[in-house]
């Protein structure tokens, strides 16, 4: 944008100097040369006028070439007299007779541009005695533009240091609306990073002005629809603890202690569950989480186990040793939940016997690859169900949780159905320590 501004100040510029100084040079190179042919015009009715009387008689021909010689030097227009013999005085001395020169013999003064350039000026003498002779000043070229330059560099002068002038202004209005701009910008990022305490100031043109108050309205409006979301979250949430206790009175009562105590440990993880909804609703956006990926990985494949022993499955983990640990921007409960979506569908929507994986590494891109695979049939059609579309008994919310998990965090969900089985693969940025 400054750039721009930069550059369309300066053609401007340049347009407006070019249509004010083109006339004027020719004004100034016409107002020369006008110069120029008046003072030859005077100097030729000067020396007509002083050697009239000396022509009058033969004997005062020394008189007029002393009075033409005297008007002759360097770097003046070349004055020469031409008498009614043909003969030449002064500047040049052989100067031929012209219809110009036989017309001003006839009594007329006039000046004209002959085709070799330049100007000459034709002025009669009267009182000769064997006729009329004629004075022609010879004014050249460069004679006739002279003194010109200067004026010209001081015009191209101005015209630089306009057009310097206009965009050192441009660049000066260029930064305060770029900087405007961009403090707008900075204050956009910190809200989709967030930061829904970040506000505009208003600055700069009006436009921009109008922007930032819109921009901090919205983040205003925005706060407010999370903080009413996120405490409607926690109100439900916390609703579900009276139903959950009276589960677990129920579980006391039971007769049986070894499924008192079964139903006990399920009560417990649910109270678990309710209450990491509570918190995660209570989190402010800001947080930074960060979690194990192997660790978790080791915690929710040692909780499935029970249960993929009691179908018969083999459960494999594999993951860098305990020392080594996989960080990566994602919270640990949510983590845990994509986790349990994943193995949970290896479970119910795979034969009772089916072995899986899971699978914890590094990639040679320096991220996290976490990945499930099982030897079952693999997905419907071959690709995974959409989430709210119900494939072999799933509605596809559990690996759409997986999905979001992944995505949220700038990382990546693949799905895979080979003939050795299926395969689901969550991809996640790594956090330094």
């Amino acid at each position: 944008m400054r750039r721009s501004l930069l550059l369309l100040t300066a053609a401007t510029t340049a347009l407006v100097l070019t249509a004010l100084l083109v006339p004027l040079t020719l004004l100034t190179r016409t107002h020369a040369a006008d110069r120029a042919t008046a003072e030859a015009t005077a100097r030729a009715q000067w020396v007509a006028h002083a050697i009239g009387p000396a022509l009058a008689t033969s004997t005062e021909r020394e008189t007029a070439e002393q009075t033409v010689e005297s008007v002759n030097g360097r770097d003046l227009p070349a004055t020469s007299l031409v008498l009614a013999d043909d003969t030449a005085i002064g500047e040049h001395h052989r100067v031929p007779v012209t219809d110009a020169i036989r017309l001003a013999r006839t009594g007329r003064a006039f000046t004209y541009e002959p085709e070799a350039g330049g100007r000459q000026i034709l002025v009669p003498v009267q009182g000769a005695k064997d006729g009329t002779a004629v004075v022609q000043v010879t004014v050249t070229e460069k004679q006739l533009y002279a003194g010109t330059l200067a004026p010209w560099l001081a015009m191209a002068g101005i015209g630089v240091g306009l057009v310097l002038l206009g965009l050192l202004l441009a660049d000066r209005l260029g930064a305060r609306l770029v900087g405007a701009t961009r403090r707008l910008a900075r204050t956009a990022d910190r809200l989709a990073a967030g930061d829904l305490t970040a506000r505009a100031t208003p600055e700069g043109p009006p436009e921009l002005r109008l922007v930032a108050g819109e921009l901090n309205r919205l983040a205003a409006r925005i706060d407010e629809l999370l903080t009413a979301e996120r405490e409607n979250a926690a109100d439900l949430a916390h609703r579900l603890r009276t139903p959950v206790a009276a589960l677990r009175l129920d579980a006391e009562t039971l007769r049986d202690a070894e499924e008192a105590d079964r139903i006990a440990a399920d009560v417990t993880a649910l109270e678990r569950s309710v209450d990491d909804v509570i918190r995660k609703a209570r989190r402010p956006l800001r947080e930074t989480p960060r979690a194990d990926l192997a660790a978790v990985a080791r915690e929710r494949a040692a909780f499935w186990l029970p249960l993929a022993e009691d179908q018969n499955r083999t459960a494999e983990t594999r993951t860098p040793p305990a020392t080594t640990r996989v960080l990566v921007p994602v919270p640990e409960d949510e983590l845990a939940a994509a986790l349990d979506t994943l193995i949970g569908n290896v479970l119910d929507h795979t034969p009772q016997g089916t072995p899986f994986t899971i699978t914890v590494r590094r990639t040679a891109e320096d991220r996290a690859e976490l990945t499930v695979a099982d030897e079952g049939p693999g997905f419907p059609d071959g690709t995974a169900p959409d989430r709210g579309t119900s494939g072999a008994g799933s509605t596809g919310l559990g690996l759409d949780i997986a999905r979001r998990t992944a995505e949220e965090a700038d990382g990546a969900f693949e799905t895979a159905s080979t003939p050795q089985g299926a395969r689901v693969t969550l991809t996640f940025p790594l956090t330094q320590p």
